[in-house]
């Protein structure tokens, strides 16, 4: 009765008063005071989520609980979070499990879909004189397959990534490059995805953006190399995964960053300030110099590559979202539009013709 009290106690008395910050989500609001009879009854429903996400002691009680089925267990907190070896952690929604386990493959009208959606796409900026670039980027898991639970299998034998790569190159002239195998090739020498987090570390985005500069050809200059950097870790708490288990303030681990020999000479001028991690929704960067402009479509994965981009273009904008957007081709006037989609989202979306719907709204 008295641990049971003591909760209630300190929360009237204002005491280690605690939001849901190291859950991955916000706590839920104290709702407003009920004006009438309708409200009120509303309202119990609203103060229950209300404390129930700040009584006190709730965070370390939390806390508690997570390490303990984590780290005595062996158990995941949440099933969006996956328990790998060596204390890795994967990212187990959004497609990342169907990616990994290979066990729904492409239907023959969603790989036509794909492609005629590309070439449209294509056609329609080689006929501005702008270079297209469609890029698919790996998850941890499949640069990592060692690194996950042996309770999961694989079932298929290629990725969707592989077949659309396969079919883009027998039935189209798009240009695509999945990154994949740049990375298992960086891969043997550095770790180049956090053990903590969905996504990859500098090391991982300097080789997907070598891949992607290579790519390009002579339209840019060429990419930056390893030696250009160096290393700097830093212990870092609070990666995506691990606030997604609980585990903010506990999981912690070497985030390998790049920093360059020489300054950069990009500059964010939108948003100002932004995040370091570049996790924003619209982001654009000039340089000095005579460089080509480019437009870049991307996901998460893509942010991580917008200080290296940046590097060969006189302005560069980045916007997170699947699609080629033809206004914005038009707003901005880019020599080259790159196109970025991690694979697992080749499970849980389809490209969407916007070139298409904009030639039939002008016949209209």
């Amino acid at each position: 009765m008295l641990a049971l009290a003591v909760p209630l106690v300190a929360t009237v008395a204002g005491v280690d008063r605690a939001g849901t910050s190291e859950e991955n989500r916000e706590p839920a609001p104290m709702p407003p005071a009920p004006r009438d009879y309708a409200s009120l009854m509303t309202w119990a429903d609203g103060f229950t989520r209300y404390f129930a996400d700040g009584f006190a002691f709730r965070s370390r009680l939390v806390r508690w609980q997570a390490r303990f089925r984590v780290q005595v267990l062996h158990s995941s907190t949440t099933p969006d979070v996956i328990l790998g070896r060596n204390d890795w952690l994967f990212y187990a929604t959004d497609g990342a499990t169907a990616d990994y386990t290979s066990a729904d493959p492409f239907s023959a009208e969603d790989l036509e879909t794909w492609r005629t959606t590309l070439q449209h796409t294509q056609d329609w900026l080689e006929a501005r004189g702008v270079t297209y670039l469609f890029v698919i980027t790996p998850d941890k898991h499949v640069i990592y397959p060692d690194q996950m639970p042996s309770g999961i299998h694989r079932i298929g034998r290629r990725r969707r990534a592989d077949e659309l790569m396969t079919y883009l190159r027998t039935h189209s002239t798009v240009r695509a490059v999945d990154v994949t195998s740049a990375l298992v090739r960086a891969s043997a020498g550095a770790r180049l995805f956090h053990h903590t987090d969905t996504h990859w570390n500098d090391l991982g985005a300097l080789a997907g953006y070598q891949q992607v500069m290579a790519n390009l050809g002579a339209r840019v200059s060429p990419a930056r190399t390893r030696a250009d950097f160096e290393v700097q870790g830093a212990t870092t708490y609070g990666f995506d995964l691990a606030r997604m288990l609980g585990l903010a303030s506990v999981l912690a681990e070497q985030d390998l960053r790049l920093e360059p020999r020489l300054p950069r000479r990009a500059r964010i001028v939108e948003p100002a300030p932004a995040r370091r991690d570049l996790m924003e929704g619209r982001v654009v960067t000039e340089r000095p110099g005579t460089l080509p402009r480019a437009l870049v479509f991307r996901d998460s994965f893509g942010s991580a590559m917008i200080p290296f981009l940046s590097e060969h273009f006189s302005r560069a904008v980045y916007l997170w979202q699947n699609d080629v957007d033809p206004a914005e081709v038009i707003a901005e006037h880019p020599d080259v539009v790159i196109q970025q989609w991690v694979g697992r989202h080749l499970h849980t979306a389809m490209p969407y013709d916007a070139v298409a719907a904009l030639s039939e709204s002008r016949q209209q």
